[in-house]
């Protein structure tokens, strides 16, 4: 009899049944310790599961030891990185583990990363470091908090093993982590079966992404126009989404865009400490291609090369027409997130873009801390900003020519709400702007006490801090 809340799930097979062309069974990696140090409670009732019947052992059973379930699929898939296009890739340091239907009717992957060797390895050992399996999981519950459409991690488990890595003091510990995503089919996947000339293996994935991920189109006349017009719009949010929280993925390659317009996979990400454009994440990324500010540019990108591979599905003419409206949808999703962000859930068209504008302006020009600024709107919002604008922000550091005439467009929104909805106002000003978001000297002061003495309190309760 299993016991095992997580081996007892009802798991699907949805990517099993689509057949090994799309993937290759492996063999997880065995591990000399498994050390539980993150778990995500918060995704347990997705699932069905009460946290109070789980037990570490059975985190440690079923995503380190990957005990019980169907056979581990490391997904096949190419993609263009840094614009070249690269055809030895796949998962090299992870597999599909399990897929569950969620108590909201979604289906989810449980995706590993860590996990050992598979046939996409190449030269690399498949493991994961644990200062990068704790990067994730704060990139995961930072964005969840700021609205950000994005995979969380499930579990992080420390494995004993010594890692070398040009990019972090070596030998550096191990870990393996298990994402909770909607899925791990990637616009790579469809650009390698376009490598192959593969139109029938391109048909049956589209087929099986419309099916599982898009089901509202499977009644539509034009199903396969209407998922890449959705795709096009799902994209252009989460670039907004990126943007308006301040954040920088760092590798926008064609193989870390999700095909439900998901954000995932974070390795070099940062968020921003001040409003710059060419902020780049990534060390490598010499010639900020993946800059904070290219974001939207490099995601309408990277579906304009998708448009190839489906083009032997999909009429040209029409992936054009989908991607056309691009821009649209991202100004429109930009706008109302930092409306959003500034208190306000509608303003005047002209107003709010004043507004919104003034706002970067004055953030670019006094290079206060993007984040601090948003905190701050929340932390001293008072009745008396209705009344009085240079009562607004009053105890602020910043020094910029922007901030008077800020000032007086920001009161002039206001003045649009009654008194009696300014608390409205501070709350959504609460719900959008955590008084601490993870730059990198934040992620840095929480490792160094795991690094140097094994003290995982302060990462801890920075997720904490993450929460509402």
């Amino acid at each position: 009899m299993i016991t095992n809340p997580f081996l007892s799930l009802e798991y699907e097979m949805a990517m099993e049944n689509l057949g090994d062309d799309y993937y290759e069974e492996v063999t997880p990696a065995e591990f000399p310790q498994h050390i539980l140090r993150f778990v995500n409670e918060n995704l347990l009732p997705v699932m069905g599961i009460d946290k109070d019947s789980v037990t570490d052992n059975d985190w440690i059973e079923a995503f380190g030891k990957f005990q019980g379930i169907r056979p581990c699929l490391a997904l096949k898939y190419h993609g263009y990185q840094f614009g070249a296009y690269n055809p030895q890739l796949g998962d090299g340091r992870g597999f599909l583990y399990g897929q569950i239907r969620g108590k909201d009717g979604f289906l989810y992957d449980f995706g590993t990363k860590g996990s050992g060797r598979t046939p996409y390895s190449r030269q690399a050992d498949g493991r994961l470091t644990l200062k990068g399996g704790v990067r994730e999981v704060i990139a995961g519950e930072a964005l969840y908090r700021l609205g950000v459409n994005t995979s969380r991690c499930l579990s992080l488990i420390e494995t004993g093993e010594s890692l070398w890595r040009g990019d972090e003091p070596s030998p550096t510990r191990s870990a393996v982590m298990v994402r909770f995503s909607k899925s791990h089919i990637r616009f790579g996947s469809f650009e390698r079966l376009y490598y192959l000339q593969r139109h029938d293996l391109i048909k049956n994935l589209l087929d099986h992404v419309i099916y599982y991920y898009y089901p509202h189109l499977t009644s539509s006349d034009h199903p396969y126009i209407d998922f890449y017009r959705e795709l096009v719009q799902r994209v252009a949010l989460l670039s907004a989404q990126w943007m308006s929280a301040g954040f920088c993925h760092g590798v926008l390659n064609t193989d870390n865009m999700s095909i439900t317009g998901e954000s995932f996979d974070y390795g070099p990400y940062a968020f921003i400490n001040t409003y710059d454009a060419n902020f780049t994440a990534a060390y490598f990324d010499y010639g900020g291609r993946y800059s904070y500010g290219n974001q939207p540019l490099i995601c309408r990108w990277n579906l304009e090369l998708l448009q190839k591979p489906l083009s032997l599905v999909i009429p040209f003419e029409s992936l054009q027409a989908g991607l056309s409206h691009y821009d649209l949808y991202y100004d429109q999703f930009y706008h109302t997130l930092m409306v959003k962000k500034l208190g306000f859930e509608n303003l005047a068209q002209n107003l709010g873009k004043k507004l919104v504008t003034a706002t970067i302006d004055l953030l670019k020009e006094s290079q206060y801390s993007y984040h601090q600024f948003f905190a701050d709107l929340a932390s001293q919002f008072n009745y008396g900003w209705h009344e009085n604008p240079d009562l607004i922000l009053e105890n602020t550091e910043i020094r910029s020519t922007h901030l008077h005439s800020w000032r007086l467009l920001y009161h002039r929104a206001l003045e649009n709400f009654v008194r009696e909805e300014l608390d409205e106002i501070k709350d959504r000003l609460d719900r959008s702007n955590p008084s601490i978001v993870p730059v990198r000297s934040i992620i840095e002061a929480v490792w160094h006490p795991i690094a140097e003495e094994d003290n995982w309190q302060p990462f801890y309760d920075l997720l904490e801090q993450f929460k509402y």
